[in-house]
C-alpha cells in the first residue's frame, strides 16, 4: 500500500473526526502534549496547505493567520485536507522530488511521511475529542513499517516525534505505533 493508498483512506476519516468535533472540544488538550485540539487542526491546516501545492510540482505557500477566512475551522480543515488528497493524486506527484521542510526527498515516501503524521494525528484528535479512531489494521501495520524505518534519533531530536513510550505486550499495532511516535497510549484506545 503506497502513501497515496494510505491518505486515500486517513484523510476521508481525518474529515469524519472533523466534522464530530464541536466548539467545546477546541480547547481539549491532546496527546501531542503542546497542542490544543485547536492546535492540532490549525497545524495540519498549515502543513496541508504548504504540502498540496509541493505534491503538485509548485511552490508551497506560506498561510497567515490573519489571512485565515471565517469559515468554521473544521470545513477549513476538511477543504484543505480534500485538497492534499487531491494534490496526491495529482500527476506525477509521487515520482517528483519535493523539496520538504526537512530536505528532499521523493514524492512517495513524502506521501508516506505524511500519512505517518494524519494517522497520528487523526488519533490525537479522536481520542481528545471522545470519538473513534479505527483505521484498518492492515494500514496501521504499513504505517508503523515505514515509522519505524523513517523515524530517526535526528527527528526526534527536531522535536517532530517524541521519545518512544512505553506500551503494554498485548499492545494492539495502532497503540505500538501511538506509543512509537512518543504518545502515551491509554489503554481506552480500541485496538485494531
Amino acid at each position: 500500500m503506497d502513501g497515496k493508498e494510505q491518505l486515500t483512506i486517513i484523510i476521508p476519516m481525518l474529515n469524519e473526526v472533523a466534522r464530530g468535533i464541536e466548539e467545546r472540544h477546541l480547547t481539549n488538550p491532546t496527546p501531542c502534549t503542546e497542542l490544543t485540539v485547536a492546535g492540532v487542526l490549525e497545524h495540519m491546516i498549515g502543513l496541508g496547505s504548504m504540502f498540496a501545492p509541493m505534491f503538485r510540482g509548485e511552490d508551497p505557500t506560506e498561510l497567515d493567520a490573519a489571512d485565515a477566512p471565517e469559515t468554521p475551522r473544521t470545513e477549513r480543515f476538511q477543504a484543505v485536507m480534500d485538497d492534499l488528497l487531491a494534490a496526491v493524486n495529482s500527476p506525477g506527484a509521487l515520482d517528483r522530488t519535493i523539496q520538504t521542510p526537512g530536505g528532499p526527498m521523493p514524492g512517495a515516501a513524502f506521501a508516506r511521511m505524511v500519512a505517518l503524521d494524519g494517522l497520528v494525528h487523526g488519533w490525537d484528535l479522536a481520542s481528545s475529542t471522545g470519538q473513534p479512531w479505527l483505521p484498518p489494521r492492515e494500514l496501521v501495520v504499513e504505517v508503523d513499517t515505514f515509522a519505524r524505518e523513517a523515524v530517526s534519533d535526528d527527528l526526534r531530536a527536531s522535536g517532530a516525534f517524541g521519545p518512544e513510550c512505553d506500551v503494554a505486550a498485548d499492545a494492539s499495532p495502532l497503540e505500538g505505533l501511538i506509543a512509537f511516535t512518543g504518545r502515551t497510549v491509554e489503554r481506552t484506545v480500541s485496538a485494531v
